[in-house]
């Protein structure tokens, strides 16, 4: 297949509230950001995706964008980031920005004009509809109640999707189009190297038709945004598409369909949640519906088009307490689960503190999270009788904070995130998690991340390589090969604390296989080893 530069790249997601303040009045900025370059480039990583630092009102923390062209006074000065991007640029890092069109906040001046009168100019710049009986539709917001809001002042409803401070853009517009499509050109103008799109599935909506995702304009406006913007420049782009499945992907991705360069998937994600009822429904997960989630989008995508590798971001609870066991085994089960990734076709993302295996918060109170999505949660079900205990045992394992707690530098107070009161408590562990801890244990995490960045710069059957899911119906073993010309590479992970037996395929020679990776010392080659130890995770290079 065609090669790109961030084929081989892997990518580091910056939550700036939470990443390193610089000011010390409690909130992470780009001084800060700037400070701790030279441990991403120690870590390895090429492209570094900064969550948003527009201007902000922050509602949805940054998300919620009311100036497109300035910078949120928490994080810093237009300055700062001119200086961030080529901070980057001296240690060979691409700056990946937030770009969020879906939505703005209500603050920003579009909207204020909109809501003034419904014959202005930017009245169509939203969506708004007018209806006698209450709500035009029963389509409720990501963020619970109606998507629907009253405006008193022109006695009509506007759209929004998720919180009402985040009105939704009319990209049936070709004006609003071309707005976005100016303001991309100023950032990548200023040397950034691309864009990581919100929601962008959403784009190309159907509100009468309750179409939500996938609308039928979604890949006209993609290729139109392509051919505008992201073809006069060397980028990297990746949109998130919660609706993607293998086969919509190859749209997204596809040679020749110029739209973006990957998608992230959302397959995998919900599998630990109740099918039909929403992230906050629990169950646990079936390492067999992982292994058949995981394996189709590689096979899939093959050749047809570029996936995304990911385990956590802002969004998502932390994986080596999800997935792994943050406990007696956290080191071996984050290292095992870093391994299953980075050895998979696609652009791997590693969020901000997965290299040093920081976990879920464990808040006792409701009036320590901070993110709108749990505190609308807890008020809906209190509201509905739901024990508060109950909730908040959802709240501990699926919550958007337990990403966002300030990133653990060090054994100081707060961390080492602050001087001042951080903006959201510090997980309690950063006294036995720190990245200064990592970085002086040489089998740290930390370390192990660094050389699965590195194996993929210099190998190419891990970049590749043909993908083959092996032992399908194991319920505690993952295990696949990568096939690159006359190489093979077999990955094989236990999944959980047992001691599992791994039998050779016999279709697999190893007389001549190499480890090149694992999470545990004195490891067998493939042909003696049948126990597997508890969150065991081994990488043979196998040469015909």
């Amino acid at each position: 297949m065609e090669k790109a530069w961030w084929h081989q790249s892997t990518v580091y997601q910056i939550y700036p509230r939470s990443f390193n303040d610089h000011n010390g009045d409690g909130i992470g900025d780009l001084p800060g950001i700037i400070e701790r370059l030279d441990y991403l480039a120690l870590l390895g990583i090429d492209i570094i995706w900064l969550s948003p630092v527009y201007q902000s009102p922050n509602d949805d923390n940054g998300y919620d964008i009311s100036n497109y062209y300035e910078i949120m006074d928490d994080f810093g000065t237009m300055e700062d980031m001119e200086r961030l991007i080529e901070e980057a640029r001296k240690r060979g890092l691409h700056i990946m920005m937030d770009l969020v069109i879906n939505h703005t906040s209500d603050e920003h001046p579009w909207f204020k004009d909109s809501r003034k009168s419904k014959d202005n100019p930017y009245r169509d710049y939203y969506i708004w509809r007018k209806d006698e009986n209450g709500p035009p539709s029963d389509i409720q917001s990501v963020f619970s109640g109606s998507a629907w809001e009253w405006d008193e002042h022109t006695g009509e409803y506007y759209f929004h999707l998720f919180s009402k401070k985040q009105p939704d853009l009319n990209l049936h517009n070709p004006k609003v189009r071309e707005h976005l499509y100016t303001m991309m050109n100023y950032w990548l103008s200023k040397g950034v190297s691309g864009f990581r799109m919100d929601v962008i599935d959403l784009i190309g909506k159907e509100i009468d038709r309750k179409v939500l995702t996938d609308g039928p304009m979604l890949h006209d406006y993609l290729q139109e945004m392509n051919a505008k913007v992201l073809s006069n420049y060397p980028t990297v782009t990746v949109g998130e598409t919660p609706s993607a499945t293998p086969e919509t992907a190859q749209l997204y991705t596809g040679k020749g369909r110029n739209e973006l360069d990957m998608v992230f998937t959302f397959q995998h994600m919900s599998l630990d949640e109740i099918e039909g009822e929403g992230k906050w429904a629990l169950k646990e997960m079936d390492l067999l519906e992982l292994k058949n989630v995981l394996s189709e989008w590689q096979t899939s995508l093959f050749q047809k088009g570029w996936n995304s590798l990911y385990w956590n971001n802002h969004d998502q609870p932390r994986i080596v307490s999800r997935w792994g066991n943050d406990n007696e085994y956290r080191v071996e089960s984050a290292k095992m689960l870093a391994t299953v990734l980075h050895m998979m076709q696609g652009t791997p993302y590693i969020y901000q503190g997965e290299e040093i295996g920081m976990t879920n918060t464990e808040f006792n109170d409701i009036s320590q999270y901070r993110d709108i999505e749990t505190i609308n949660y807890y008020k809906e079900k209190t509201s509905a009788g739901v024990s508060p205990k109950d909730i908040m045992k959802s709240i501990r394992t699926k919550g958007r904070d337990n990403a966002r707690t300030p990133f653990q530098w060090n054994d100081d107070v707060h961390g080492g995130f602050t001087e001042g009161t951080p903006w959201i408590d510090v997980n309690s562990n950063y006294k036995e998690i720190n990245a200064e801890q990592a970085m002086k244990d040489r089998d740290s995490i930390f370390y192990h991340y660094q050389k699965l960045i590195s194996l993929r710069k210099q190998m190419e059957i891990i970049v590749y390589g043909e993908y083959e899911l092996l032992l399908e119906d194991h319920p505690e073993i993952m295990a696949y090969t990568r096939k690159w010309e006359n190489q093979t590479l077999l990955v094989v992970a236990n999944f959980y604390g047992g001691n599992p037996e791994f039998l050779l395929p016999e279709k697999i020679d190893d007389t001549h296989a190499e480890i090149i990776i694992s999470n545990y010392p004195n490891t067998n080659r493939p042909s003696e080893l049948h126990t597997l130890r508890p969150y065991e995770a081994i990488v043979y290079l196998i040469e015909e």
